[in-house]
C-alpha cells in the first residue's frame, strides 16, 4: 500500500539554523534465505524510542523525525541490521538468519509465534531431520528428539500402530494419543483395521513433505484445541513454495534391514534331553511323539518302528537327522527403496510446492511388506494487496501386506514353539511341514505340534489397501493493516479395503477345509471448517497485542461393510464372488460432530512482560444432553529477565525467561454413542424385533485435565548454550469408565464419569554449540521424568490382560500378581512370596496361596536423547542416542517358551540351568511335564527393559561447488544412514521396545511381550540432487 509523504525537509540558511518536520517511511522485511516475509520484526529509529513491528506480510510503516537518518531492524533468529534512510521513503530490508540466536518462529494453534514470546511449552522438530530416515511413519523418526514425548513401536511389523505419549497417559479408557493437526486441520488418526493389530493412518503422510512438527505439551499451548488436547497436540506443517527460481529436488535411497535381536533356543539333542527328563524317562509314548514330530518316512513304510527312536531325532549326525532353527525361517534380511521428487518456486504473486514419492519396504518378517505412492501440491496466491488464497491437495495409495496378531499361531514369531526335530520340508510329502497328512491326504491336524506359520506365508493373504486424500483451501483478507479475516475448509477422505484369504491348506488354523475369504471396506470422510479474525497491533512502541477469535466445525462419518465366504474350487479363486456360500455380511454407519468457538490473546509489554489468555468452547455429539458443551480456558505469563537493566551486567546471560501456565483441556476420544440408550435388532422365530443394549447417560461428559507448568528458557555465552527446564503437574478428573449397575436395571454396566489420575514430572532441554568455524560441532540433549499415578477408580481394580491392572495409588498398567521367590534347593519346587498379616514375608510352593502385589511397572522412569552433529567443509556426521530407563516388560509367552519343559513348546536356552539335584541353586524349577511347576503368571516373567539405542547415525558428503557447477546442478549430497544400529539392554527378549499388538488397544495393557517381533536395524545409502 502506497504511503503519502507527510513533508520534506525545509532548510533555512538565513541564520544557519535548520527546522524540520517528520516523514513516513514504509517498506517490507524479508528473509535472505528464501525471500519469505518476516512478521514481528522490530523497526526502531536509532537513538530514539520510536518504533513499530512488521505485520503478517512483513510490511511496516513508521513516522520518522526529520533529523533521523538510521533505522534498526531486529528480529529473534536474525542478525540485527542498521540501514541509512537517506532520501528514500520506501526502505525494504532483507535480514540474514543468525544460527546463534535462541528463538525462532514456531507454529501454534491457528497461527505462529516467536519462540522468545512463548509462555507455553512447545517442542519443535524441523522436517529435515525426519527425511531419509527409513521408517514408514514420521513418529518413529521423532524418537529421542522431543523432551517428555515417549514413542514406542510395539513390534517390528511394518505399518502397525505407534504409541505416542506426551507427558504420560491421561486416561484409562479413552485415547491417550495426541491430536494430530496437519496444516491447521485435525486429521483422522485412529486405526481402521478390522483384522490383525492396529494400523497407523499416519503412514499415509510422506515424511519428506513435512516442513516442521510442533508438539504442544502444556495447557497454555494446547488449550486452543479444547476438548481434544488432553494428550497434547502435534501440529504438522507441510512444505510450501517460495518466490524465486523453480527448484527441483530428487532423492533416492536404498538399504537393507535385519532384526535388532535374536533369542537362543534348544537344539534337537537338548530338546530330547529336557523332555525325557520332564517326562520321567524315554517312554514309548514319548518316543512315538518324537517320531511324529521328526516326520521320519520310516513311520510310513514300517509302522511297527514307531516305538523305536528314529534317526531323525535320536542319532545326531546320522542321515536324516533334523535340527531346525525355526526363528531363522521367519526372520529375514529386509529391503528398502524410496524415491522422492519435489519442485517449488513462484513469484511475488503465486508460489507452489509439488512432490511425489514412491516407497517400497520389505520387512524383517517373512511376508511383511509396505508400499506407498504419494503426491502433493500446495499453492499460495496473492490475489491483491488484501486477499490471499491458497490450497493443499495430497493423494496417496498404500499397500500393507500384513501378518497375524502376535497371539495367533499363524504369526511368524510363534514358529519358535515348534520342535527343532521337525523339518521345514516334510520328506514324506516334499511340502511344508503340516500342509498335508501323508496318511489321509488332508491338511494335517497334529503335525507339527502347532500350526506352522510358514503355511500362512505360502498360501494365505492379508492385504490392506488404503487410498488417502487430503484437501484444503483457504482465503485470507486483510480488512485493515492490523485486522485479518481468514476462513478454511478441509477434508480428509480415507478409503480402506482389507482382504484376507485362508487356503484349504491352512484349515488347521482357520477351521475351513475348503477355504475362507473375508472382505472389509471402510470409508471415513472427515471435513472441517475454520473461520477466525486475527488482530495485531503495537501501541506506543512498548505494548504489543496479538488476538484471534473464531469458530470451527468438524464432522466425521464412517461407513463400513464386510462379507465372508467359504468353499472355493481352488486357491486361484480368492474373492467372495467365487465362494460356494456367503456366511456373513455386515454394514454399518456412524458419525460424530464438533462445534467450537475459540479465542486467544497474547500481550507483550516492553519486550519483557508476557501474558497469554486462551479459551475454547467445544460442543460434541459424543456427550450427553446435559453436558454437551464444555469450556476449556488457559492462562500463562512470562518475564524476560534478560531485558531488565539489573541483568545487563551479567555478560554471560544472553537470554533468560521465566514462564508459568495453567489451564484445562479435555479428552473426547471415546465411542460415538456412549451417552445414548441403544437398541439392536433381534429376530424372534423369524419375526423382526428389537431389544435394548445400552442404558443412556445424559450427564456423560468429557474427561478434563488441568495442568500447571513452570519453566525457564535461557541462552548463555552469546547463545552458544541454550535450553529449557520445565516442571509440570497434570491431573485428569471425570475418567470415563464402565461402572457396574444393579441387576434390576436390566443392564450390567454404564459408562460414567468417575475417578482421576495424575502425571507429574520435569523436562530438561540443552543445546550447545561446542565448536564453530570450519569445524562445527553441536549437541542437543533432552531428558524427562514422568510419574503416573491412578488416584481414584471408585474402589475398582480394573484388569487388563495377563497381570496388567489399573489400581488406585499405582501407575497405570502396573503388573500386579504373585512375586516369584526362586527355587527350593531341596526339591526343585517353584516358590512364591506370601505377605503375612504382621507384614513379614515367607515363601510357599502353592501358587494359589501367593500374595498379589505390584511386581513391575511398564512406564519408564526416565526418557531422553542426545544428538551430536559435526560438519567440516562438505562432510556432515550426525548420531542420536535414545534412552528409556526404569521400565519393565512382562513376557506373556514365558509360560510357554521358558516353562522348564511343562509342555512340548521348544524352550529358551536358559532352561538348561533348571534344577536337577538336591542342593542345586538356580532360578529355573525342576522340569515336570504338565506339572505347572513355576509356570503361573508371576514376576518370574517380568524383566527390566530399559535400553540405550543408537537410534540414528548419518554420514553425508556435499559435493563442492566447483563440481556441481560443472554438473549444472545446484547441490548434490550422498549419504549413508543407519537406524537402530546398536541396542544396549538387559532385556532377555528379542527387543525391549515392545507391546504386543493384540493387547495394545487397551490402555491398561503396556509393556507386554507375546511373541512380538523385534525392531528393524536398517542401513541405507542415498543421494539427493538439486537443480
Amino acid at each position: 500500500m502506497k504511503k503519502i509523504l507527510l513533508s520534506f525537509f525545509i532548510i533555512a540558511c538565513v541564520v544557519g539554523q535548520a527546522y524540520s518536520q517528520g516523514r513516513v517511511i514504509s517498506g517490507k522485511v524479508t528473509s535472505t534465505e528464501d525471500g519469505s516475509p518476516l512478521p514481528g520484526v522490530n523497526v526502531l529509529v536509532k537513538g530514539s524510542t520510536i518504533g513499530t513491528v512488521t505485520d503478517a506480510d512483513g510490511a511496516y510503516s513508521l513516522s520518522v523525525p526529520g533529523e533521523s537518518s538510521t533505522l534498526a531492524f531486529s528480529f529473534i533468529g536474525f542478525v540485527t541490521q542498521e540501514v541509512e534512510i537517506g532520501q528514500r521513503s520506501v526502505v525494504d530490508v532483507q535480514l540474514q538468519a543468525d544460527v546463534k540466536q535462541l528463538s525462532e518462529v514456531v507454529v501454534v494453534g491457528y497461527g505462529t509465534q516467536l519462540k522468545q514470546d512463548l509462555t507455553g511449552n512447545v517442542a519443535t522438530v524441523k522436517g529435515d531431520v525426519l527425511q531419509n530416515i527409513p521408517v514408514p511413519t514420521f513418529e518413529q523418526a521423532l524418537q529421542g528428539r522431543a523432551a517428555g514425548v515417549f514413542i514406542e513401536a510395539g513390534n517390528g511389523k511394518l505399518g502397525q500402530g505407534i504409541k505416542v505419549r506426551v507427558r504420560g497417559s491421561s486416561s484409562v479408557s479413552a485415547s491417550n494419543q495426541p491430536l494430530y493437526v496437519i496444516d491447521g486441520i485435525p486429521m483422522t488418526q485412529s486405526s481402521q483395521a478390522s483384522t490383525g493389530g492396529e494400523t497407523n493412518p499416519l503412514t499415509d503422510i510422506n515424511p519428506a513433505d513435512i516442513a516442521s512438527l510442533e508438539i504442544l505439551k502444556d495447557a497454555s499451548a494446547s488449550a486452543i484445541y479444547g476438548a481434544r488436547a488432553a494428550n497434547g497436540v502435534v501440529i504438522i506443517t507441510t512444505k510450501r513454495g517460495k518466490a524465486g527460481k523453480t527448484k527441483f529436488n530428487v532423492g533416492y535411497q536404498t538399504g537393507i534391514s535385519e532384526a535388532t535381536g535374536h533369542r537362543e533356543w534348544l537344539n534337537t539333542a537338548e530338546y530330547v534331553e529336557l523332555f525325557t527328563e520332564s517326562n520321567g524317562g524315554l517312554t514309548n509314548g514319548l518316543i512315538r511323539r518324537f517320531n511324529r514330530y521328526g516326520a521320519d518316512p520310516l513311520a510310513l513304510t514300517t509302522p511297527s518302528s514307531n516305538n523305536t527312536p528314529h534317526a531323525s531325532w535320536a542319532t545326531p549326525g546320522a542321515p536324516g537327522y533334523v535340527d531346525t532353527d525355526w526363528e531363522d525361517q521367519v526372520l529375514r534380511t529386509g529391503s528398502m527403496n524410496q524415491f522422492d521428487f519435489s519442485a517449488s518456486g513462484g513469484n511475488d504473486k503465486t508460489k507452489f510446492f509439488a512432490s511425489a514419492s514412491n516407497t517400497d519396504q520389505e520387512g524383517i518378517l517373512l511376508g511383511n511388506r509396505f508400499k506407498r505412492l504419494s503426491g502433493r501440491v500446495n499453492i499460495d496466491h496473492q490475489a491483491s494487496d488484501k486477499l490471499t488464497l491458497g490450497m493443499n491437495f495430497s493423494l496417496s495409495r498404500s499397500l500393507n501386506y500384513r501378518l497375524s496378531d502376535d497371539n495367533a499361531f499363524s504369526t511368524p514369531m510363534q514358529i519358535v514353539a515348534l520342535s527343532p526335530m521337525t523339518p521345514v520340508i516334510d520328506p514324506r510329502t516334499n511340502l511344508i511341514s503340516g500342509v498335508f497328512n501323508p496318511e489321509t491326504g488332508l491338511p494335517n491336524s497334529n503335525f507339527p505340534i502347532y500350526y506352522n506359520p510358514l503355511i500362512d506365508n505360502e498360501y494365505n493373504t492379508r492385504v490392506t489397501e488404503v487410498f488417502r486424500n487430503f484437501g484444503s483451501a483457504y482465503g485470507s483478507y486483510k480488512l485493515t493493516d492490523k485486522l485479518t479475516f481468514r476462513t478454511e475448509f478441509a477434508y480428509d477422505l480415507l478409503t480402506q479395503h482389507e482382504e484376507r484369504f485362508f487356503a484349504r491348506e491352512a484349515s488347521r488354523n482357520s477351521g475351513q477345509p475348503t477355504g475362507q475369504s473375508d472382505d472389509f471396506w471402510t470409508q471415513v470422510f472427515n471435513y472441517n471448517t475454520n473461520t477466525f479474525l486475527q488482530y495485531t497491533n503495537t501501541f506506543a512502541s512498548v505494548h504489543s497485542l496479538e488476538a484471534l477469535a473464531g469458530m470451527s466445525y468438524q464432522e466425521s462419518s464412517n461407513d463400513f461393510g464386510s462379507s465372508q465366504g467359504i468353499g472355493f474350487p481352488s486357491n486361484s479363486y480368492r474373492k467372495n464372488f467365487s465362494a460356494a456360500t456367503i456366511t456373513a455380511a455386515n454394514a454399518q454407519a456412524t458419525k460424530y460432530t464438533f462445534l467450537s468457538y475459540f479465542a486467544r490473546a497474547n500481550y507483550k509489554f516492553n519486550n519483557k512482560y508476557l501474558l497469554s489468555l486462551s479459551g475454547r468452547v467445544d460442543g460434541s455429539s459424543r456427550f450427553g444432553n446435559n453436558n454437551r458443551y464444555g469450556f476449556f480456558p488457559a492462562a500463562s505469563v512470562g518475564w524476560v529477565l534478560s531485558e531488565e537493566s539489573f541483568m545487563s551486567s551479567i555478560g554471560a546471560i544472553e537470554f533468560f525467561k521465566l514462564r508459568a501456565s495453567y489451564g484445562t483441556v479435555g479428552n473426547a476420544e471415546i465411542g460415538n454413542f456412549d451417552q445414548l440408550g441403544l437398541y439392536s435388532s433381534i429376530p424372534v422365530a423369524g419375526v423382526p424385533g428389537q431389544r435394548p443394549t445400552q442404558i443412556e447417560n445424559p450427564d456423560l461428559t468429557w474427561e478434563q485435565t488441568t495442568q500447571l507448568d513452570v519453566g525457564i528458557d535461557f541462552g548463555l555465552f552469546n547463545n552458544r548454550i541454550t535450553g529449557e527446564i520445565d516442571y509440570y503437574s497434570k491431573k485428569t478428573t471425570d475418567l470415563l469408565l464402565n461402572v457396574n449397575l444393579a441387576g434390576n436395571t436390566g443392564f450390567r454396566t454404564q459408562t460414567q464419569n468417575v475417578g482421576s489420575l495424575e502425571n507429574k514430572g520435569f523436562e530438561v532441554v540443552l543445546n550447545t554449540e561446542n565448536l564453530v568455524g570450519a569445524l562445527r560441532w553441536t549437541t542437543s540433549f533432552n531428558f524427562a521424568r514422568n510419574r503416573n499415578k491412578v488416584l481414584n477408580l471408585g474402589g475398582q481394580l480394573l484388569q487388563g490382560d495377563f497381570l496388567s491392572v489399573a489400581k488406585e495409588g499405582e501407575p497405570l498398567g502396573i503388573f500386579y500378581g504373585p512375586k516369584y521367590a526362586g527355587v527350593d534347593p531341596a526339591n526343585g519346587d517353584a516358590l512364591y512370596f506370601v505377605i503375612n498379616p504382621d507384614g513379614t514375608q515367607s515363601t510357599t510352593n502353592d501358587y494359589n496361596s501367593a500374595t498379589y502385589q505390584p511386581i513391575g511397572d511398564p512406564n519408564p522412569d526416565f526418557i531422553g536423547g542426545i544428538t551430536n552433529t559435526f560438519s567440516y567443509r562438505g562432510i556432515d556426521f550426525t548420531f542420536l542416542f535414545q534412552g528409556v530407563f526404569g521400565n519393565q516388560v512382562y513376557n506373556g509367552g514365558g509360560k510357554f517358551m521358558s516353562a522348564n519343559g511343562d509342555f512340548f513348546d521348544n524352550q529358551t536356552r536358559d532352561q538348561l540351568r533348571r534344577w536337577r539335584n538336591p542342593g542345586d541353586i538356580t532360578d529355573v524349577p525342576e522340569a515336570r511335564l504338565f506339572g505347572a511347576n513355576g509356570t503361573g503368571e508371576s514376576s518370574r516373567y517380568v524383566s527390566n527393559a530399559g535400553y540405550v539405542r543408537l537410534k540414528t547415525v548419518t554420514l553425508g558428503y556435499n559435493l563442492p561447488s566447483s563440481m556441481i557447477t560443472r554438473l549444472k546442478i545446484t547441490n548434490a549430497r550422498i549419504y549413508v544412514s543407519a537406524q537402530n544400529l546398536l541396542t544396549f539392554t538387559d532385556y532377555e527378549g528379542w527387543d525391549p521396545e515392545v507391546n504386543a499388538d493384540t493387547y495394545a488397544g487397551n490402555n491398561i495393557n503396556q509393556g507386554i511381550d507375546f511373541y512380538s517381533a523385534p525392531q528393524a536395524k536398517t542401513i541405507t545409502f542415498g543421494i539427493n540432487l538439486g537443480f
